[in-house]
């Protein structure tokens, strides 16, 4: 009886685990990450620079929506320009849709034309469930003090339709722009769209 009473208990402890969500206005949970080439990145290397997590998946047809538009791409150059480093995370779990090598994930970005600072590979998705992140895309902004200033969406409008992003707030641009101002982010959390996180 005590077990059949725990399980679903420990069932929703692990569902908890992942979708228990950072606080904007809070300091940004440090994290330690392998890359693509086998680089060590941590969010402490960082310091003093903003700093944009996208969380991916190439499968997903709501991250293919915003890469074959040339909009997920455009915004890691602007964010390059201005100093800031961005970081795309691939949490798909062995066996899972979107997982890949570290090959794979040079050669998609290479196809592409990604510009991210660095690709980080997290299979056991110990970053992702550290952010809550949820779907792919799940964007995060953080200031160059460590604060995390949004989460949510990259836009406001949730579809997988290319069309829809020159009607849509750019939420994660908008972010960045009201940093480089020095001003409040003024929709710091939105809600997130796309494909689940194959944890």
């Amino acid at each position: 009886m005590f077990k059949q009473r725990l399980l679903p208990l420990l069932f929703l402890f692990a569902a908890g685990a992942v979708q228990a969500a950072v606080q904007v206005g809070a300091p940004a949970p440090d994290f330690t990450g392998t890359d693509s080439a086998g680089k060590t990145h941590t969010l402490s290397d960082y310091q003093g620079r903003t700093v944009v997590l996208e969380w991916t998946n190439h499968d997903c047809p709501y991250v293919r929506k915003h890469y074959e538009a040339g909009n997920m791409q455009a915004q890691q150059r602007e964010a390059a320009e201005a100093g800031a480093v961005w970081l795309s995370v691939i949490s798909s779990a062995p066996g899972k849709q979107g997982h890949v090598s570290p090959a794979e994930a040079d050669r998609l970005s290479a196809e592409r034309g990604a510009a991210p600072n660095a690709v980080l590979l997290d299979p056991e998705g110990d970053i992702g469930r550290l952010y809550g992140a949820r779907t792919t895309p799940h964007m995060y902004v953080i200031d160059g003090q460590g604060t995390l200033v949004y989460q949510g969406g990259i836009d406001s409008i949730p579809s997988s339709n290319p069309a829809d992003i020159p009607q849509a707030t750019q939420y994660v641009r908008e972010a960045l722009a009201a940093l480089a101002a020095g001003a409040p982010v003024a929709e710091a959390v939105t809600r997130p769209y796309g494909c689940s996180v194959k944890y």
